[in-house]
This record gives C-alpha cells, structure tokens and sequence, in this order.
C-alpha cells in the first residue's frame, strides 16, 4: 500500500515523503479501513516537528501521520462482527501515542475507533469529525446544555470554532463569536448573533454591549494565553471557560483573583483524553446535529496523496476557509 510517512522529526518538505508498505492485518478487536481521505490538524504538523508529549526521541522506525480520517471497512479482525465490513466509517486518534495513522491506503485500528458515519453523510465530512468536530462539540456541550446561555467563541472562523458556533446556535444559546476580518462573513453564515474583531482595543466592552450588557455563560476559547484577560472580564458568575488552544502564549498569566471571585471553571479541553462515557455521549450529539442538518463541515481542499508536504504547509500558513484533507484512496459511494 502507499503511505505518507516520516522517520525524522522537521519541517514538511525535508521529512515527509511517499512509500510503499506491506498493508496491515486487523489484529483481534480491530478492523482494516480502505482509507479515503485523512484529515490534516494543527496537532499533526506539531507531531511531525517535535513529536507528542509523553514520548521520548522518534519512538518508533517510521510514523505514518494524521488522526482524523475516513474510510470503508474491508476486513476484521477476531471478535468482531462480520457485519461491519462495508461500513462506512470515520477515525478517531488515529496516531495518537502508536506509529501508524490515517496518512495510508489502509489502516487497521481498534474497532471502537472506527465509527459508522451516519446515512447521508460524506466520507470528506467524517474526516473532519475526530479532532474539529468532537473538540468543538464537547467545548459546547461537555458540561450540559446551553439552551437560553450565551456562548463567547473565541476564533469563530477557525476550523472548530465555526462548528462550536454552529453547534451552539443549534443548541439553543446566543453566539457572540470574534475572528479576524476575512473570515467575518462565514461566520455570520454559519448563525453568530454577534461577530466582532478579535483585534478590538475595547473588545470586552463590544462582547457586554453585544449581550446586553449582560456577562456570557461559557467562552470557547482558542488561544487562552492571549485571551485570558478579556475572558476574565466577559465571563459570568459560575461561568465556565473550555480552552482547547493557547498556541500563541504557552505559558500565560493567569488573572485568578477576578476568576476567582466569580467561581469560574476553567476547563482545558484535550480531545484524546475524553473518557469512554464522555467520547460516547459526544460522539452521539455530534451525530444528532448531522442528522439534523445542523452543521456544515467546510472544506478548503482536498490534496493528493502526492501533495502531503503542500497540505502540512497549508495547515502551518493558518488563516484557512476550513479543513485540509489528503485523498489517499479510491473515493467510495458517499
């Protein structure tokens, strides 16, 4: 089989390259997918230059990248129905702490991982569901409904912020979402009551004016170092924060005596680290609002297994009108 791969860390056009693989077998519990399109992330490119935390050096001989990603089940392995085989299905943690992600024409991973993508639904959609779609559903729902809330989405334009905006709206709350210019009227398109520039000297102040003067219950935050400071201010009593990105201050001043003195939870949001119970239950809302045709997944394009090294480098450039797919197989029924 063809696979992306890298066997050192760096920058896109040193280390990633096409090779030809033995295909995998399902193991016991695990099911082989003909993969059809991989899904790029922010956290893939991160991967690929500096590895994932936790593990030590280049872990392994070869990493095949990429957790999102979608496919066809074609065999399975022992104690697992038969029945599945044909299922159209999406990836969740694909390379998370193992060496072989969704980056191939074939992948074989535990069956739990593989889920049935609803009727009607297309495989370029489910590449985007692991880590966009569940990160911006549980932002939104993890800790209840929102229903007669407001929700602040910080980054309204970005690949999980447009779905979080989306999903809220659905959800019943009021939207006040921030982005930059370009990306103002995607985000009016996809329900924000409310759209204002993230680069506002008096941002806090337009976020109360927008809500009537009143503080917002739940802020989803995208880059909690920067934004910290106008959260604290706009958040309500017993408000929660869920921050699922601070790429641009790692290391950031905490103004805990304001937070403090309004209870507010803070929450960081690791999509990988979801417990079963949580992964299911978000999982099953996610599928609702597709159902539902409450959510549209945009895509920016679709590269080809050949192009590996132009789609990490689209990823890494940001400012993008949605995901970045690799088709790395034969495009099935959908």
């Amino acid at each position: 089989m063809k696979a992306i791969t890298y066997r050192a860390f760096g920058a896109a056009s040193e280390v990633l390259q096409l090779e030809d693989l033995p295909a995998p077998q399902p193991q016991a519990g695990e099911v082989l997918v003909d993969m059809v399109f991989s899904g790029v992330n922010p956290s893939d490119v991160k991967t690929r230059t500096r590895g994932q935390p936790g593990l030590k050096g280049f872990p392994w001989e070869l990493i095949i990248p990429h957790s999102d990603g979608s496919g066809v089940i074609s065999a399975v392995g022992d104690g697992v129905s038969e029945d599945r085989i044909g299922e159209r299905v999406w990836i969740w943690n694909g390379q998370f702490r193992r060496s072989c992600g969704t980056a191939a024409q074939k992948m074989a991973l535990p069956s739990e991982q593989a889920v049935a993508l609803p009727d009607g639904v297309s495989l370029e959609v489910g590449a985007v569901l692991g880590i966009p779609g569940l990160t911006a559903c549980f932002a939104v729902f993890g800790k209840g409904e929102v229903q007669g809330k407001t929700v602040l989405v910080q980054g309204g334009a970005g690949t999980v912020g447009i779905l979080a905006v989306q999903l809220a709206k659905w959800g019943g709350a009021r939207v006040i979402a921030t982005c930059g210019t370009t990306g103002r009227e995607r985000v009016i398109a996809a329900g924000a009551d409310a759209v204002l520039d993230y680069r506002a000297p008096d941002l806090a102040a337009q976020i109360i004016a927008a809500n009537d003067g009143v503080l917002v219950d739940l802020v989803i935050e995208v880059e909690f170092g920067s934004n910290i400071d106008t959260d604290a201010q706009v958040v309500a009593e017993n408000g929660r924060i869920a921050a699922y990105g601070s790429a641009q201050e790692m290391n950031p001043s905490f103004p805990f005596l304001p937070l403090l003195f309004k209870a507010v939870t803070v929450e960081i949001i690791l999509v990988y680290l979801l417990t079963p119970d949580e992964r299911q239950a978000t999982i099953q809302r996610l599928h609702t609002a597709l159902k539902a045709g409450a959510l549209t997944c945009d895509i920016q394009k679709v590269y080809k297994i050949t192009e590996a090294c132009a789609a990490h480098e689209a990823v890494e450039a940001g400012a993008r009108q949605g995901a970045v797919l690799i088709q790395t197989g034969v495009l099935a029924s959908s």
